[in-house]
């Protein structure tokens, strides 16, 4: 009798596996696999709707820095800089809505390293305006051009008179913004130019549940950036929440602070909006992160995980009210709501990189070296 139980437990396991292989609705979450969701709908949306617009978008914004830098330095006045200024708050305001998408050829030419390293290297900069002498292509320029090189190029060279005059009597200064906002616009254009181009295609034709299928990989990038970028670079740095100690001068946009809060709301909103699916335009949403988890019904003890991350985000944006428009004063007045601020942010993470991740089958790709 023993003998035959034991004979119909191992027939029923064995039927119940051949069961389970041979069912075309696996899905995601703890146990792996597949599911049925459409991947290929969601990478269009996110191609078509979102990236390509928000490429395209920043491709004009870097196209009127460098033709305000044109003119300015072709006949400097306080009329030109005030311009110029304008089209380099555009430019960096623009640029919070593609930093995220490092992917394809923003991968390959290290897109986000190159605009928006910071805090800039000032003495580095200084010394290359001062001999005449650079080459922005090196990887060891990153923070020496981009945005922040524009930051302090613009608002750290004193007061607009001084900054004007310096420009007028100066070629070498002349020069090197020039070669900065040059270069700016011409990654810009070769990665929209990519996106507008054989690259859309091949990202979404790849929807493959595997680690080199598009969802996977974006999803990886996405969460990377989130973590590192956002949370970390533009609120965890300058408030020490890795040191102990506060560093005012990590802030981005630290020469002109007071647009600081300002792109760090972009960036969260432009992150909300990518996990709703929203249409770049601002005009409809499409297939996205919060519908694939809707539809594999993920819980999180007891609770709808999308809900939950729905739930946080809106923290971050409520907390963020706390915050002046200007970090770096932030930091040194009231550093307490930037730690606050990095605690609801890594709550987010926590969502997003564990459960997210966790009921999509996705696993983590890229290593966590920050101590936290």
């Amino acid at each position: 009798m023993i003998k035959f139980s034991r004979l119909f437990i191992v027939f029923a396991l064995i039927f119940a596996a051949c069961s389970s292989e041979d069912d075309g609705t696996e899905t995601g979450g703890e146990t792996g696999g597949t599911d049925s969701f459409d991947r290929g709908a969601m990478l269009v949306n996110w191609a078509d709707n979102i990236i390509v617009p928000a490429y395209n978008n920043m491709a004009t914004k870097t196209q009127n820095v460098e033709t305000a830098v044109t003119a300015f330095t072709s006949a400097p006045d306080a009329a030109g800089l005030q311009q110029l200024r304008e089209a380099y708050v555009d430019a960096y305001k623009s640029f919070q809505s593609v930093s995220m998408f490092q992917v394809g050829k923003a991968e390959e030419i290290n897109y986000r390293s190159y605009l928006n390293t910071y805090p800039a290297n000032i003495s580095n900069i200084d010394s290359k305006i001062s001999s005449g002498s650079f080459n922005l292509e090196l990887p060891s320029s990153f923070a020496e051009q981009g945005l922040p090189a524009l930051d302090y190029l613009l608002f750290g060279m004193g007061t607009s008179e001084e900054t004007v005059a310096l420009y007028s009597s100066n070629e070498n200064y002349r020069t090197y913004l020039n070669a900065v906002a040059s270069r700016m616009n011409a990654l810009t254009t070769e990665v929209s130019n990519s996106w507008n181009g054989d690259y859309r295609d091949t990202f979404v034709s790849n929807t493959s549940s595997s680690s080199t299928g598009s969802v996977d990989k974006f999803t990886n990038d996405y969460v990377m950036y989130f973590e590192k970028i956002l949370r970390s670079g533009k609120i965890g740095f300058p408030a020490g929440a890795f040191t102990g100690t506060a560093s005012p001068s990590n802030v981005e946009a630290r020469f002109n602070a007071e647009i600081s809060r300002e792109l760090y709301l972009e960036a969260v909103q432009s992150f909300e909006d990518f996990f709703y699916g929203r249409h770049f335009s601002g005009n409809g949403t499409g297939s996205s992160y919060k519908q694939y988890l809707e539809y594999l019904d993920s819980m999180k003890d007891g609770a709808d995980l999308a809900s939950l991350i729905e739930n946080q985000l809106n923290a971050i944006q409520s907390q963020s009210s706390s915050l002046e428009t200007n970090l770096k004063s932030q930091v040194e007045k009231d550093n307490t709501k930037m730690l606050e601020a990095y605690d609801e942010l890594q709550k987010a993470v926590i969502l997003l990189k564990v459960d997210m991740m966790q009921a999509l089958s996705i696993s983590v790709d890229y290593v966590d070296s920050d101590g936290d």
